[in-house]
């Protein structure tokens, strides 16, 4: 039986990559050129790569094309899941402490928390701008206030920054916050009262799901495909009859699947969930943390009805430690303010000039983009790694941003009973089961890769590989 013209053009693609033609890393002639030089038409073209695709021998890669994948890393993609029907109680946060203080001990590997490497923070410029504020503003420390939270050099900053999100923000609907964290549990507070359901993602960031829990919230899982985000189709389907009071979700390189929503969903879910009155939540702290060549805009952008509520610090590309967060909070926004002054009032006011100073001397986009490079550098050697020494039926996530990478085991191990046998050995990653209310995922773990790959990083997954041995 002959062959069909796709079928033909994926066989001579495959073929370069085995000769060595084609090798790790190769970006692969652009769609139209192979169109053009094959004379096919752009539909073959892209149904002979979406083969490569599934043989994982090349990865799409937004904005820049298909790139040839290392040999070890020939991995499916994990499939979203079918999620329970019914909201359910929240209770992950005992376990998840105990995973997380077990990942922080000395000398153990840095795969489970989500930090970045203090080497690749502008930590010196900072101390630097500390001082600075310090001198010039000393009388920052004379008083405080519950009423004036937000010191104005920041939200102009910030304003500024979402012109390249689709915006801008309105500056009167920024709240500076303590962190993304208190972000969210501020917009929690403002739309729902104990014993409502959220829609999350599925599987979903802890920390979400802990936020939840201390709030007394129930938690809907919604299918989330690992390089398209939460289910549109689904969410239409669960909001259809109301019951759902906010949704809470990651659109931009999700924590853990590294998933970015297309535009088009992004869209359609705004529109949605703004004519049935469900609040949408969006955490966007890895926004500015993509691989693409251009920012991926944030849900808020395509927001019309002020229902969205945006969410972000700069914990992931500055410092943990500076504790800066913001929302800009819609229709929401003198509901959030109010939430704030009763819980924390303002947010340190030095902090807020040492932030505003940095990005306004353009450091802040020069340093992402270095950042960029090297979380993706990191995240791909780490996949690497794990197609070189996991089991061979692993399958792995493909981020398009971010610094995690989500691993799923075959059916019989569990993440969670390996975890045990990880930290005495000095190892040490979140198991699956940590992302989800339901305790789904339990053949499933996700990895940091926030810091750089060095041989001893390296060694460090031969030998949580090699505990896979037996189930």
């Amino acid at each position: 039986m002959s062959m069909l013209r796709y079928e033909k053009l994926a066989a001579e693609l495959e073929g370069m990559i085995a000769s060595g033609a084609l090798r790790h890393g190769d970006r692969l002639p652009s769609v139209r050129r192979l169109s053009l030089e094959r004379r096919l038409s752009i539909s073959t073209v892209l149904q002979a790569l979406r083969q490569l695709e599934e043989r994982s021998l090349v990865e799409a890669r937004p904005q820049s094309g298909y790139f040839v994948r290392p040999a070890g890393q020939a991995r499916a993609e994990p499939r979203a899941r079918t999620t329970p029907v019914s909201p359910v109680p929240v209770d992950v946060s005992q376990r998840l402490v105990r995973v997380l203080q077990a990942g922080m001990q000395p000398g153990v590997a840095p795969f489970a928390a989500a930090l970045p490497a203090p080497s690749l923070l502008p930590l010196a410029a900072l101390h630097r701008l500390y001082a600075g504020v310090a001198r010039r503003h000393p009388k920052l420390l004379e008083g405080g206030s519950h009423v004036n939270m937000d010191e104005p050099a920041l939200v102009r900053q910030l304003v500024r920054r979402s012109l390249a999100w689709g915006g801008p923000l309105a500056g009167e609907e920024i709240v500076v916050t303590n962190s993304c964290t208190e972000a969210l549990s501020l917009c929690l507070r403002a739309v729902t009262q104990p014993g409502d359901t959220v829609a999350v993602e599925s599987p979903a960031y802890y920390l979400m799901l802990q936020l939840l829990e201390t709030l007394g919230l129930k938690a809907l899982e919604i299918p989330t495909d690992p390089r398209t985000g939460i289910s549109v189709e689904a969410l239409d389907l669960a909001t259809r009859h109301g019951g759902i009071a906010a949704c809470l979700l990651v659109p931009n390189a999700s924590n853990p699947l590294g998933s970015v929503m297309p535009d088009d969903s992004k869209r359609r879910l705004a529109n949605l969930l703004a004519s049935r009155n469900v609040a949408v939540i969006e955490d966007d702290i890895y926004g500015d943390l993509h691989f693409a060549s251009q920012r991926p805009w944030p849900i808020k952008a395509f927001d019309t009805a002020g229902n969205v509520m945006l969410c972000s610090s700069f914990s992931k590309s500055l410092t943990p430690s500076l504790r800066i967060g913001f929302v800009a909070a819609g229709r929401y926004r003198a509901a959030i303010a109010l939430q704030k002054t009763i819980t924390s009032g303002a947010t340190n006011p030095i902090t807020q000039h040492v932030l505003a100073e940095y990005l306004a001397s353009g450091s802040f986009e020069r340093h992402l983009r270095g950042l960029r490079r090297c979380y993706e550098s990191q995240v791909e050697s780490m996949r690497a790694a794990v197609g070189r020494y996991f089991p061979a039926a692993t399958r792995m996530a493909q981020p398009q941003g971010g610094f995690v990478l989500w691993v799923e085991l075959p059916e019989e191990f569990d993440a969670s009973r390996l975890h045990q046998r990880a930290v005495a050995e000095n190892l040490a990653y979140v198991p699956g089961e940590l992302f989800s209310a339901s305790s789904m995922y339990r053949n499933c773990l996700r990895l940091n890769c926030g810091n750089p790959h060095t041989p001893e990083i390296d060694d460090a997954v031969r030998r949580l590989g090699a505990l896979m041995e037996k189930p």
